[in-house]
C-alpha cells in the first residue's frame, strides 16, 4: 500500500494505491475519508489495483477552489489520469461511490462515460435533493456554523446505523465519531452546499451502457430503500445487492458480504469488458 499526492494549483490532494490487477476507485461520502474502506481493502487488493483518493477538505487532502460536486469529480479525474495515463489506450477503471462518492461518481460518469469501465453506487442516488432534504441540509449547515463539526458529528453519526447495530455494535458508531469528529467544518459545509446544488443525474443512468452496481441498505434513513430502489431499472446491466440488516454505513454494519458484494461485481465487469473488447 502506497501514499501518493497530487498538486492542484495551491492544494495537494492525497491518495492511496493498493493491489495490482483492473483499476478500481473507491471514492467515499461525507465526513469520511479513505480509511472508511478499510474492511474492504484487503480482500479487493487480491485481485485489484485500488485507488482510493482523501477527497479535497478530507483526510490529509487541502480544500480546492471548486468544491461542487464537478470540482471535486475534476480532481479524482486528475487522480485516475495520474495513475491510469490519458490516452485511449489507457486501462479504464471501475469507480465505486459511497453516499456524497456516489454524487462524483455520477458526475464523472456524466463527463467521461466513455472511459469507466463500470460503476457503483454505494447507499447513494441520482436523484437530486428535494426541497425537504435541501431544507434539513441548511438547518445542518446553521447547526455547524453554531457548534462546530465535532457536535454535528456526534448527534449524526448514530442515525447512519441501523438501530439494532446502534446497541450490538456501539464501537462502530464510537470509532466514526472519534476518527471523523474533528472533521473541518469549512469542509463539511462545501460538501453540503455541493450536495444541495447537484442536478438530477438519471440520465447518467439511463445511457451508461457498461455495468452498474447498486448497494442499498434496507435500513438506510438518509437515501431511504424505497428511493433507492426507483432508479435500478434505469440502467441497461444492473446488479443489485440489498443489506437487511444495514442503514447507510454497509461497509462497516455488514463488511463481509459488503466486500463480496464489491468483488463479484468487480470480476463480473472486469470478464463483461474482456468479452466486449475481444468481440
Amino acid at each position: 500500500m502506497t501514499r501518493k499526492s497530487i498538486q492542484l494549483k495551491n492544494s495537494q490532494i492525497f491518495y492511496t494505491v493498493a493491489g495490482k490487477g483492473s483499476p478500481v476507485v473507491l471514492i467515499h461520502g461525507f465526513a469520511e475519508d479513505s480509511d472508511v474502506w478499510k474492511y474492504q481493502l484487503d480482500i479487493l487488493s487480491e485481485q485489484f489495483q485500488l485507488i482510493i483518493p482523501d477527497l479535497p477538505g478530507s483526510g490529509a487532502s487541502a480544500l480546492i477552489e471548486d468544491m461542487s460536486i464537478e470540482g471535486m469529480a475534476a480532481c479524482v479525474q486528475e487522480i485516475i489520469w495520474q495513475e491510469l495515463g490519458r490516452d485511449s489506450k489507457s486501462p479504464m477503471p471501475i469507480v465505486i461511490g459511497h453516499s456524497m462518492g456516489g454524487y462524483i461518481t455520477l458526475a464523472l460518469a456524466h463527463k467521461n462515460a466513455g472511459m469507466l469501465a463500470g460503476f457503483g453506487l454505494f447507499h447513494s442516488t441520482a436523484f437530486a435533493d428535494n426541497e425537504e432534504k435541501k431544507t434539513n441540509r441548511r438547518r445542518s449547515i446553521e447547526f455547524m456554523q453554531t457548534h462546530g463539526s465535532y457536535e454535528f458529528i456526534k448527534q449524526s453519526a448514530p442515525n447512519l446505523f441501523a438501530e439494532e447495530n446502534r446497541i450490538e455494535k456501539t464501537g462502530m458508531v464510537e470509532d466514526l465519531i472519534s476518527r471523523y469528529g474533528n472533521f473541518d467544518t469549512a469542509a463539511l459545509i462545501a460538501y453540503y452546499e455541493a450536495m444541495i446544488e447537484r442536478p438530477d443525474r438519471t440520465a447518467v443512468l439511463q445511457s451508461f451502457d457498461q455495468p452498474v452496481l447498486f448497494i442499498i441498505g434496507k435500513q438506510d434513513k438518509a437515501i431511504p430503500f424505497e428511493d433507492s430502489m426507483k432508479q435500478c431499472h434505469l440502467p441497461q446491466l444492473a446488479t443489485v445487492q440489498i443489506l437487511e440488516n444495514a442503514a447507510h454505513m454497509g461497509m462497516w454494519e455488514e463488511k463481509e458480504k459488503s466486500s463480496q458484494a464489491l468483488l463479484s461485481f468487480l470480476q463480473y465487469t472486469q470478464q463483461f469488458n474482456l468479452r466486449r473488447t475481444s468481440e
